[in-house]
């Protein structure tokens, strides 16, 4: 299966998904978006939200693998285009460059602009250092997300693996929050995505280490990794905050909260637009090993 997963990196790696095919017939996540919607509009009420949350994942699940699974076998080795889509690695690299161009040429607005459109938090505000710091990330965590891990469970299980994995995740990002609404309906979701996500996040930071040659990203990942608000997300990041010897995570503002978070590679400076370009450099070094160790199991 590992031949799902590397001709899905290259075909996304060449041509990412098209604007205009996504102006024609949207994105098999925007799909999957669409039902979980329904389902929350339609279940996510009454008692029983937690059980109902549940069925609502199996639905989604169901609706994603169903279909992977006919087409796997229909397919053979054209499995693979189909699984292209699933993998974000060139978006990621254009979104994170739409932040460090106007950040490296001190356009502060324009920057702001641009990482508003891949975090959550408050960015009105923030300066050079709150930007980056955001933007790292942003890419540390999604370089998992939406890379490393659908390319993981497209290795393991082909096109089925990687679409019940883009279901989770996409469950997750969108009903899987600690809010009054979905604190019980997304509880199935949430901790899913947090199983699905163990192996991969942290081979995430073995790769971004192995990309900078940096034992300080192991040790950081190690030993700060337990204190994030994430299960996973701090091994990525404290590998990244470690390999480029910044501080990332720390508080931030959510509306009108501040997140009390701990810091990750305390010590150290806040990052620059520079350790933004180099954390770039970085993401795209861990890609290109994570493609050869591909190549190396269609090999063996």
């Amino acid at each position: 299966m590992a031949s799902v997963a590397l001709i899905a990196l290259i075909l996304d790696a060449l041509i990412g998904w098209p604007a205009w095919l996504f102006r024609h017939i949207g994105h098999p996540v925007t799909w999957l978006g669409r039902l979980i919607a329904a389902l929350d509009r339609r279940m996510n009420r009454g008692g029983w939200r937690r059980a109902k949350g549940g069925v609502a994942v199996v639905l989604v699940i169901a609706a994603a693998v169903i279909p992977a699974v006919i087409l796997q076998a229909a397919l053979g080795p054209w499995t693979a285009v189909l699984a292209w889509p699933l993998v974000a690695a060139r978006s990621l690299d254009e979104h994170l460059r739409a932040v460090v161009r106007p950040l490296l040429a001190r356009d502060i607005g324009g920057a702001r602009q641009a990482v508003a459109m891949i975090v959550g938090r408050d960015v009105s505000t923030a300066d050079e250092a709150a930007i980056s710091r955001a933007a790292l990330e942003s890419l540390a965590e999604n370089a998992s997300d939406g890379v490393i891990a659908p390319l993981f469970w497209a290795a393991v299980a082909g096109l089925p693996g990687i679409a019940a994995y883009k279901a989770i995740n996409t469950l997750d990002s969108m009903i899987g929050h600690r809010t009054p609404r979905h604190e019980a309906f997304g509880n199935v979701a949430a901790r899913l995505d947090d199983a699905v996500n163990l192996i991969p996040a942290r081979l995430t930071g073995l790769l971004i280490a192995a990309a900078g040659w940096s034992r300080a990203a192991i040790t950081c990942a190690w030993q700060d990794a337990p204190g994030h608000r994430s299960p996973n997300a701090g091994w990525p990041e404290g590998a990244m905050a470690g390999a480029l010897g910044v501080r990332l995570s720390g508080p931030r503002t959510y509306g009108d909260r501040i997140s009390p978070e701990p810091w990750l590679n305390a010590p150290a400076p806040d990052p620059t637009a520079q350790d933004l370009r180099a954390g770039i450099t970085l993401y795209r070094r861990a890609v290109a090993i994570c493609a050869a160790l591909l190549l190396a199991l269609i090999a063996a």
